[in-house]
């Protein structure tokens, strides 16, 4: 009995199945699928049917290989449907996988956004609420103005001050 180690690799074994690289045939079947669906594979078609029919209508006898109900062409049709199917949904099981992907980076993306977002939000508001704590110029002009009718006040009210209002540092009254 064999114990499976990790640390080491495991010994190559030899198989009759055929190795293929699953992304490469994805990217093939992928350019098959999108010439499959483009208007030169349309019209390559329709040359390919008329060349055929025509051939097989009007050909000398001993030349055609497919006469009129022709079942080969309707063998070769199907049998060009029956591979372009799986290519297609194969092809379209791709791109699925890559629009999940990238839905997922997008609703990351905006999850980020909206988080900025809010952060920014929240450090406006707390900006406009600083900003109403801070003195502005009007504000000191008001309250410097209040101040100074408040000392011209106390200075008519207390005696010995002169009556005209002006201080008395001069020494005389004019």
């Amino acid at each position: 009995m064999t114990t499976d180690r990790l640390d080491q690799p495991r010994a190559l074994r030899r198989t009759l199945r055929p190795h293929y690289d699953p992304e490469a045939f994805g990217r093939l079947s992928e350019r098959i699928a999108r010439f499959l669906g483009t208007a030169r594979f349309i019209v390559y078609m329709t040359v390919f049917v008329s060349v055929w029919v025509l051939w097989n209508v009007f050909a000398p006898p001993h030349l055609k290989f497919d006469p009129y109900p022709f079942i080969f062409l309707t063998l070769m049709l199907s049998l060009q449907a029956s591979y372009a199917a799986p290519l297609i949904l194969l092809a379209q099981n791709r791109q699925d996988d890559r629009d999940r992907i990238q839905y997922e980076q997008d609703r990351e993306t905006a999850d980020r956004n909206q988080a900025e977002i809010e952060y920014l939000t929240r450090e406006i508001a707390g900006l406009r609420l600083a900003i109403n704590d801070v003195a502005t110029r009007d504000y000191l002009r008001a309250e410097m103005g209040r101040l100074l009718d408040e000392l011209k006040d106390t200075i008519a009210a207390s005696p010995g001050a002169p009556q005209d209002g002006r201080s008395s540092r001069t020494g005389h009254a004019e």
